[in-house]
């Protein structure tokens, strides 16, 4: 399990300010963790090496999942 308590978490530029649906991101020992920014201390912490965050991130943009 990656310890992700010392990360330095950035915003995505894609998130919403308004609602606060927020995503952020951040990158420790070679993953990439995804958190939701209203559950920072108390939420799940989605955890892609670059490689799955990047097929993730093209399937979402070719339309390929149904959410």
């Amino acid at each position: 399990m990656t310890d992700f308590s010392s990360a330095a978490w950035r915003k995505s530029s894609r998130s919403s300010d308004n609602y606060g649906q927020c995503v952020e991101l951040a990158a420790v020992s070679g993953v990439i963790g995804v958190r939701d920014s209203k559950q920072r201390d108390s939420g799940p912490v989605l955890v892609f090496s670059r490689n799955e965050l990047s097929a993730f991130l093209r399937a979402v943009k070719a339309g390929q999942l149904h959410l």
